[in-house]
């Protein structure tokens, strides 16, 4: 017997059933998986698919808790560079400690399967939102800029770079908070070199420099984040083009059109602190996380005054009768 995720209710499934083979609830015909066991986690529902693996909802019967398994894809379990770099998203993850970072609790593998087992943050996702609402709330947009910023300044203070910043992979969990996920093309800053044969990133966020192939820092994190920023606040990538060539191109040659032209409401100051994130020279952005955040919360307070205020609050103090 099994609980259907769909409605709730106790359905068996047949035996001949293969572990993570489906079969249709009785009841909504919604899709059951078969759990699978790998040590004490039971890998119950599928909740996100990725490059190399699957997330599955999970539960460890030791310490009777929810937990997110992703596990490898079986094609890769032989790709010595896939489990490289799926063994490094592990490590770089586990050795940060921070509210907004997703916690890695244990890294296994058994004959067959590879997997990564994490904190379980399923709420959706940044990107899931923007689909959903089209524009994300200002207010909102800034309360994630500002603690994302502080979750790429703590893996920066250990040397780390996430190189792929976008809103898929900022996920959210029960109690809203957002959570950066996917170190899966994180490296340690030292290690980074100018010239490389290949871009990482998502063409859409990626900073100019890595298009450039010029060295990179935490500071082409900070563009790529503040492109995520433009993106939930506007509902429009920063650039639009045919090609995925001409998107990269245009993070280096087309001028940003700055959030409030594209829509008045939106404060002045939240978008010149997202302009100021996105210049294409990075000695021009912000030089540390702690600037962006300033901008942001400031930007923050301005919007909330903006938005509480109210007529009397306007109006001289000694006409309101202070004196």
């Amino acid at each position: 017997m099994v609980i259907c995720p769909g409605c709730n209710s106790r359905v068996f499934i047949p035996g001949d059933i293969p572990p993570l083979g489906t079969y249709p609830c009785s009841k909504c015909n919604y899709p059951i998986m078969m759990p699978k066991r790998l040590r004490q986690f039971e890998l119950r529902e599928i909740i996100g698919q990725g490059g190399m693996g699957t997330v599955f909802r999970s539960f460890d019967v030791m310490l009777e808790r929810e937990v997110a398994v992703k596990l490898m894809k079986p094609e890769f379990i032989n790709d010595s560079e896939v489990v490289r770099s799926f063994l490094r998203e592990a490590k770089a993850a586990a050795c940060l400690n921070h509210s907004n970072i997703i916690h890695i609790y244990s890294f296994d593998e058994t004959d067959f399967d590879r997997y990564l087992v994490m904190e379980l943050a399923n709420n959706g996702s940044l990107d899931s939102w923007i689909e959903t609402s089209q524009i994300v709330p200002e207010l909102s947009v800034l309360d994630i800029g500002i603690k994302i910023s502080s979750a790429l300044d703590c893996a920066n203070r250990h040397g780390l770079l996430h190189r792929d910043v976008k809103p898929a992979n900022i996920l959210f969990n029960n109690e809203g908070e957002p959570k950066l996920v996917d170190f899966g093309l994180a490296i340690k800053e030292d290690n980074v070199e100018g010239g490389e044969s290949e871009i990482w990133g998502t063409p859409y966020y990626i900073a100019p420099e890595k298009v450039l192939r010029e060295r990179e820092d935490f500071l082409a994190d900070m563009y790529s984040l503040a492109g995520t920023l433009y993106h939930a606040l506007t509902g429009r990538v920063p650039f639009e083009a045919p090609t995925v060539e001409e998107v990269v191109l245009a993070q280096v040659n087309v001028p940003l059109i700055p959030p409030s032209q594209l829509i008045p409401e939106i404060t002045e100051a939240t978008s010149q602190a997202i302009c100021k994130a996105m210049e294409k020279n990075p000695d021009d952005r912000y030089q540390s996380y702690d600037e962006f955040i300033m901008a942001l919360t400031a930007a923050r307070s301005q919007l909330l005054i903006q938005t509480y205020r109210t007529p009397e609050s306007d109006e001289p103090e000694k006409k309101r009768g202070w004196w």
